[in-house]
């Protein structure tokens, strides 16, 4: 008898921390994914007013509290173009027990869960817990997951298929046509798209879409948050977004495994959701100067790499050795093999950091490039 679960054994601690543990504290951080923007003062205005009247020292609803949810459903109407009941959305503790949820709420012992390679590291992780099987199926030359490669690798065993746009570690963004196909596939094999928009405001070239736009049936289920969109990493608040019957089913994990979402991150959400939207064009803007720079000087270095057209990240491809060399240097990037075995060949930069400092660590780059040449 294992002394542990098997499938919890089969799970490893995150390449990404690895690479985090293996640096020294001084150097230059291109591998979190933390947007290096404050939190927006209404929302810490939000949270505080909630704490000093009262309203955060008790559980919440399970599904959070009606006016965050609300908000939600309002933003759903205003940038997917649904109708979304505010009974259907659970906050959550971050988009991780969103996706959390979604998939030990769908997904039994045994059935396949398909998603990008390279892609988040929690895909793969998330579906080993659920009792799954993950089935990571790889991407375009631009990095963007085709939809006629998640069609050919459904089976009978399959229960869930992943989008993410924009995505994680790759920065590409799904144009509409295959969003347009992703909700037809879920539709017609009646299997669910979970679609990971946590990343959805910052898009450069294009627009962001959402499968629940185009789904006829209830097989989409949507993962948002305010870690990225509102730089509240550290508050913890995401939410996931469904039909009745199967938000019914997510809830029930939900209950037992976290009770409600912090209320504080709640209220300070609600606030962020229904206040002045400014901060989060400023920061979609300047993610974009520095994407600029990013691909301007890895151009000059000779250095491939497809142009990420949302999020904060990048995956050029790199000589052997190149990780290695970047973080005895100072400047810690992360191995693309670390998002699965399509990620081989290529580093994920995360330009969430200022101009200065993403300057001086590409001019080591470009050093550790020209020693490797």
């Amino acid at each position: 008898m294992s002394e542990f679960a098997p499938r919890v054994e089969a799970i490893s601690i995150s390449g990404i921390r690895e690479v985090f543990e293996a640096a020294g504290d001084d150097a230059i951080n291109l591998g979190l994914g933390q947007p290096d923007f404050p939190t927006p003062e209404g929302a810490r205005q939000g949270a505080v007013d909630a704490i000093e009247a009262g309203k955060a020292d008790a559980y919440t609803s399970n599904k959070g509290i009606e006016p965050l949810r609300e908000a939600i459903a309002a933003k759903h109407e205003r940038d997917q173009g649904v109708d979304v009941d505010p009974g259907d959305i659970i906050a959550t503790a971050g988009g991780s027990e969103a996706l959390h949820l979604a998939l030990e709420a769908h997904v039994d012992q045994g059935e396949e869960v398909i998603f990008p390679d390279p892609g988040f590291v929690s895909y793969d992780a998330l579906t080993k817990v659920a009792g799954g099987t993950p089935k990571p199926v790889p991407l375009r030359d631009d990095l963007t997951l085709d939809p006629a490669t998640v069609e050919d690798a459904i089976t009978d065993d399959t229960a869930v298929f992943v989008v993410n746009s924009p995505g994680n570690p790759t920065g590409a963004v799904s144009p509409e046509e295959d969003v347009r196909e992703f909700a037809r596939i879920a539709d017609e094999h009646d299997v669910v798209c979970l679609s990971d928009e946590v990343y959805e405001p910052f898009v450069f070239e294009g627009e962001h879409h959402s499968p629940i736009t185009y789904a006829d049936t209830d097989s989409v289920v949507v993962v948002n948050g305010c870690s990225k969109t509102y730089s509240m990493t550290g508050w913890r608040l995401g939410w996931v977004t469904a039909s009745t019957r199967r938000i019914e089913r997510m809830l029930r994990v939900h209950q037992y495994v976290q009770a409600c979402a912090s209320a504080p991150a709640q209220y300070a959400a609600e606030a962020a959701l229904t206040g002045p939207q400014g901060v989060v064009d400023e920061m979609r803007e300047t993610f974009e100067e520095r994407r600029n720079l990013l691909l301007d000087r890895f151009s000059e270095m000779g250095v491939e790499v497809p142009t990420p057209k949302g999020a904060f990240y990048a995956m050029p491809k790199v000589p052997e050795g190149f990780v290695d060399a970047c973080i005895d240097r100072g400047v810690v990037v992360v191995p693309g093999e670390a998002f699965g075995e399509g990620g081989a060949g290529h580093a994920r930069i995360s330009y969430a950091n200022d101009t200065e400092t993403l300057s001086e660590a590409l001019d080591v780059m470009a050093n550790v490039l020209a020693e490797l040449e």
